[in-house]
């Protein structure tokens, strides 16, 4: 199983980054916006459209406000495995999201590593430019 872990410093304190990380029916506009174009809640799960018109149906494992843990699992797709969580822990005055992502089949690693680079630059962004906009 491949496993990819990313981590995020984030200059926006943590509390605000966990606030838009559990905040599960806004990932298009509160993390990705422009990457996500909608997400819709569904039983228990995300409907997660994105840019290139894929939808994902993540079910929403834990949300887990103790520790600032989300864990979720994407449903279908080519993956014939793949879960994620996303924890946020403080860093001095900003955060530090840790984010894995197990996936399998192997080969399906670099492609989906590439997706979480260009997420992570976009959510960084978009949490760091919100604490600016208030």
């Amino acid at each position: 199983m491949a496993t990819i872990i990313k981590e995020i410093i984030i200059a926006a304190p943590a509390d605000v980054v966990w606030d838009a990380v559990r905040d599960v029916s806004a990932v298009h506009e509160r993390l990705a916006p422009g990457a996500v174009l909608d997400t819709q809640m569904d039983r228990g799960a995300r409907l997660v459209t994105f840019a290139n018109g894929f939808v994902a149906r993540e079910l929403i494992v834990t949300i887990d406000d103790k520790h600032r843990r989300l864990v979720y699992a994407s449903i279908g797709g080519r993956p014939r495995h793949h879960n994620a969580s996303m924890q946020v822990l403080p860093h001095g005055d900003g955060a530090r999201v840790v984010w894995v992502t197990d996936l399998l089949p192997d080969e399906m690693a670099e492609p989906i590593r590439a997706l979480v680079d260009e997420r992570a630059r976009l959510m960084k962004r978009t949490l760091e430019e919100s604490v600016v906009a208030r």
